[in-house]
């Protein structure tokens, strides 16, 4: 239950501070601190069970037959990801609160921000492959909220929208891959999927699995060739910057990488693929942070580095250099996250971070100058700091993993230039802003920040100098459980200390040290030479490089509608009913479904009963062009032998849903006929005669089309129904609907049990269909000027006097002279009758025909009998029908039946009873199936309204007195 909380309180507090106003008199941040300081807390409580080496593991089903459970699993690995993130969430909160401007929506800002905790813990704690892909695009989503936080700058705008579409293109080649891995498993458990690292391996689908999970760890991780977004990501806030994009975000992908590592690696695949990406990135990315001229850049390439150099040792196959990387994420993320805070400081007091105007701020800001000094030692690799032991680590490994004679000289060569190149950019950022002559021409007169604003960096460097004098102490015995966690009893033997006597790796780290201040030294030489010159490489530039790529793709997309594109609908439908006739029938065809079996005993009643469809179809098809009335009344005709065909076929629950569709739609349909524009013209009667020829070519091609799709759809149904197929699921329903399901009715326990989520989806759906009809429609509604009405409130307006402000008879009540004829009293009293009538099919629906579909279209048909004969001023002000809070209500009341059932410790959408007993009426049998079917059944009587009211509003638009010209419309 702890990791269910730890998980959720970053979730609730983020929709708390979203509740809260724009500037909560810092109530957001106090939320955000007490939030993260609590899941700190939290995890620290489950140190003394990690240690003792358990997985701590809280499972909530969600769908158990395939293998998909909401599981949350922690352990040692699991353990230290998880306190940096919270234990990082809550100084960055703390940094955060004197940061932001007042002007700034703070809430929205911790909002967003504990809304990317919980994703992070979520990626963190997932035990289940699946939800971990989920949690990790929520990660891309709530960053990119972050990134762009300050809307207002067109470089934030672009910095979100590269890192959304470079880590969330990565995200989808991450979930393919965890499908095909679950696929060659048989589960997506996570510790299934660890147990089977050498099937993995040996399965020929390897090579592809490994291509994908690495596309999405290298893009959330930024390394070569998807580093460019880092860089223009620093357009976020500092804090962003300092928690995002050195201690989470961007470790997520060498998170995933060291996770799966028992899985994936060992193989010539995984070290080219990982390996080489991770050299190429550290070298790539020390050498651009060494030119850079703004704080932030110099940090953000310098991350691109030290993440290559993560990802360098995992893809070197080699146990021991599995523990560096972990020992490197831990110290990367103090002091660069350290780092951050003090570029946001000098940025935050002095109006700029480019490296070209400050100098000499040591004076001023004599404390954040010392905290910047130790933090940028540590990264350059400066002894008796934490950086230090990991960067020799990095070197052991270079000269004692190679195999062939070019990696054991040019790994080591190319760490030690990645290493001086550190050196360089470390000590560049430091003696250009806090060192040298005192600044000038400053935005802002350069001062300490508030001294509470220091103690997150402060935390952080303390870290960085106790790892890095007594690592064995401090970090070791979290380090050995975290890699115990993932090697097991394959953990090598390794000594965490300062000095391991004068050797190889320390050489290299004196050579890389001095390389890199002569580096620097040379630097400055040639600067001084050529004042003005701008690098190689300021060559390159990552965000044009992103947008060129872009304006292809929207040239491309562009030349291919060109191809396909027509602006008549008929081509286009044409089209894609072909697409899809061809990928429906090869997968079909190959599968034997095509080859039914045939029977002779067809009875001559039935084959009548379809001979009068056809006609009514045909004659619909027919007519659609001159008489759309009559073509409409004739398809429901055709849908009312498919509703006797259901009824014939002992399918009465589906013969009921059929007539009850066709009436609502009717109707509905037939109101919005009455604006479309004629299809023939007074001119189109003097057409020559190779137009007629050539729309009679049209028409023949669309009959053809159609009488194919017809009769394919007709052959397919044919063929399920007759042939036996031992893949037919028919006879599962039927024995499985009364103990499984505990209703007698098939069709609605297969909606609302067995297929239950795709009823919610459909349901869903409508709304939107619904919501989007409504909006169209809306916008061209006529004010309550325009209608000439006298001072009166609309709803108080009869139809009469409505009916005078029209230059024509007002067409609500231009009704069929048959229903004109019944008095609007007698269908007023139809109403209460059509309500209980309705309910009773709801109420009976899980074991008699009926259910909240046929319940909500029969309430839906008798108000549209109101709005016949009463128009839209009934249907919007008398019975006061909100139908935007039915479609709320509705899916909110689905969705509650959906999820009640967590409580019971039951999947997603199962079904739970139970048995009442009240005092006079007795026993009553309660289900949350109930609760589903009434969202359905408001969901579609509010649907139904809305679109309703839509096309009053559109009537009332079009038959509206013109205010210019009263003779014209």
């Amino acid at each position: 239950m702890s990791l269910v909380l730890i998980l959720a309180l970053p979730f609730a507090g983020s929709i708390v501070a979203a509740l809260l106003p724009p500037n909560a008199h810092k109530i957001e941040a106090w939320l955000a601190g007490i939030v993260a300081l609590a899941c700190t807390a939290l995890i620290l409580l489950q140190l003394p069970a990690v240690l003792d080496g358990q997985v701590i593991k809280s499972t909530l089903a969600w769908v158990p037959a395939l293998g998909l459970e909401l599981t949350l699993r922690m352990d040692g690995y699991a353990w230290l990801f998880a306190l940096i993130v919270a234990s990082m969430g809550s100084l960055i909160v703390l940094y955060a609160r004197y940061y932001l401007s007042p002007q700034d929506p703070v809430s929205r800002f911790f909002s967003f921000f504990q809304a990317f905790m919980g994703a992070m813990l979520g990626i963190v704690l997932s035990g289940n492959l699946i939800q971990l892909v989920v949690f990790w695009e929520l990660t891309s989503l709530s960053s990119f909220m972050l990134i762009g936080y300050w809307y207002h700058r067109m470089d934030a705008r672009r910095g979100a929208r590269m890192s959304l579409v470079i880590t969330g293109m990565g995200g989808l080649c991450l979930l393919a891959g965890v499908l095909m891995l679950g696929h060659v498993v048989g589960s997506y458990d996570l510790d299934q999927v660890l147990a089977a690292g050498e099937r993995i391996r040996q399965d020929p689908w390897y090579s592809y699995i490994l291509i994908l999970i690495a596309l999405g760890a290298l893009t959330k991780s930024a390394q070569f060739p998807f580093h460019v977004w880092l860089p223009n990501a620093m357009a976020a806030p500092t804090p962003v910057s300092a928690y995002l994009h050195s201690a989470t975000m961007v470790k997520a992908g060498v998170f995933l990488l060291a996770r799966l590592w028992p899985v994936l690696s060992g193989s010539s695949e995984w070290a080219w693929i990982i390996g080489t990406a991770g050299l190429l990135s550290l070298t790539l990315g020390a050498y651009a942070a060494t030119f850079q001229s703004d704080m932030k850049g110099v940090l953000a390439y310098s991350t691109i580095s030290h993440l290559g150099l993560i990802t360098l040792l995992l893809g070197l196959n080699s146990k021991l250099a599995l523990v560096a990387a972990i020992f490197h994420m831990v110290n990367h993320a103090t002091f660069k996250a350290s780092l951050f805070m003090a570029a946001g400081i000098v940025d935050h007091e002095t109006g700029t971070r480019d490296l070209t105007r400050l100098s000499g701020l040591y004076r001023s800001m004599p404390i954040t100058a010392t905290l910047a000094v130790v933090a940028a030692a540590s990264m350059a690799g400066v002894p008796l700091l934490n950086g230090f032991i990991s960067k020799e680590m990095f070197f052991a490994e270079t000269v004692f993993v190679g195999d062939n004679w070019y990696s054991r000289v040019g790994l080591p060569l190319m760490a030690v230039v990645a290493g001086a190149f550190s050196v360089a950019y470390s000590v560049r950022f430091i003696a250009q802003v806090f060192f040298g002559p005192a600044p000038r021409d400053l935005p802002r007169t350069p001062h300490e920040p508030p001294l509470r604003m220091l103690v997150p960096s402060a935390v952080l460097v303390l870290a960085c100098l106790i790892v890095g004098m007594l690592p064995g102490y401090t970090l070791g015995p979290f380090l050995s459980n975290a890699v115990v966690s993932i090697l097991g009893a394959q953990t090598p033997p390794y000594d965490l200390r300062v000095w391991h006597g004068f050797n190889l790796p320390l050489a290299m780290s004196m050579l890389a040290m001095g390389g890199g201040l002569l580096l620097l030294w040379t630097l400055r030489r040639w600067h001084a030479a050529h004042p003005g010159a701008a690098p190689f490489i300021y060559r390159f530039d990552g965000r044009r490089s992103f947008e060129t790529l872009l304006e292809w793709l929207d040239t491309l997309a562009a030349y291919v509608l060109g191809w396909i594109r027509s602006p008549r609908q008929q081509p286009q439908l044409v089209l894609v009913f072909l697409t899809t006739l061809l990928v429906a029938a090869l997968p079909l065809r190959q599968a034997g479904w095509l080859q039914p079996t045939v029977h002779t005993d067809l009875n001559p009643f039935f084959a009548l009963l379809w001979l009068a469809g056809g006609a009514c179809a045909v004659g619909a098809a027919r007519l659609a062009k001159y008489h759309r009335a009559v073509s409409l009344l004739l398809a429901g005709g055709a849908g009312l032998v498919t509703s006797l065909t259901f009824s014939w076929l002992s399918a009465p629950d589906l013969a009921l849903t059929q007539f009850a569709v066709e009436v609502v739609t009717t109707v509905l349909i037939l109101l919005g006929l009455r604006w479309l524009p004629p299809r023939l013209r007074e001119e189109d009667e003097d057409k020559p005669i190779s137009g007629t020829l050539l729309a009679y070519l049209r028409r023949s091609r669309d009959l053809i089309i159609a009488v194919c799709g017809g009769a394919g759809m007709a052959a397919l149904a044919y063929a399920v129904l007759s042939s036996g197929h031992p893949q037919g699921i028919s006879s599962f329903f039927v024995q499985q609907a009364l103990p499984l399901g505990g209703g007698a009715n098939v069709v609605n326990v297969i909606l609302v049990d067995f297929r239950g989520f795709d009823t919610f989806g459909e349901i869903t759906v409508l709304a939107i269909v619904a919501l989007t009809v409504y909006a169209l429609l809306r916008r061209f509604r006529p004010p309550p000027e325009s209608l000439h009405l006298p001072r009166a409130r609309l709803e108080d307006v009869s139809n009469a006097q409505l009916n005078s402000t029209f230059d024509e008879p007002n067409p609500i009540s231009r009704v069929p002279r048959g229903v004109m004829m019944v008095p609007a009293v007698l269908v007023r009293l139809l109403l209460p009758i059509a309500v209980l009538i309705s309910l009773y099919f709801l109420l009976r629906g899980h074991n008699l025909p009926g259910g909240g579909f046929v319940g909500g279209l029969i309430m839906a048909t008798a108000i549209i009998l109101q709005y016949m004969v009463g128009g839209i001023i009934w249907v919007e002000a008398r019975p006061r029908i909100h139908p935007q809070s039915w479609l709320a209500v509705g899916l909110l009341a689905a969705g509650t039946a959906a999820i009640s059932v967590w409580w019971l410790h039951k999947p997603f959408l199962s079904a739970a009873s139970a048995d009442v007993v009240l005092p006079v009426i007795g026993t009553i049998h309660l289900s949350t199936v109930l609760l589903f079917d009434a969202g359905v059944y408001m969901l579609v009587v509010g649907a139904t309204v809305l679109m309703l009211v839509a096309l009053a509003h559109q009537s009332l638009r079009l038959y509206r007195k013109p205010a210019a010209d009263k003779g014209t419309r």
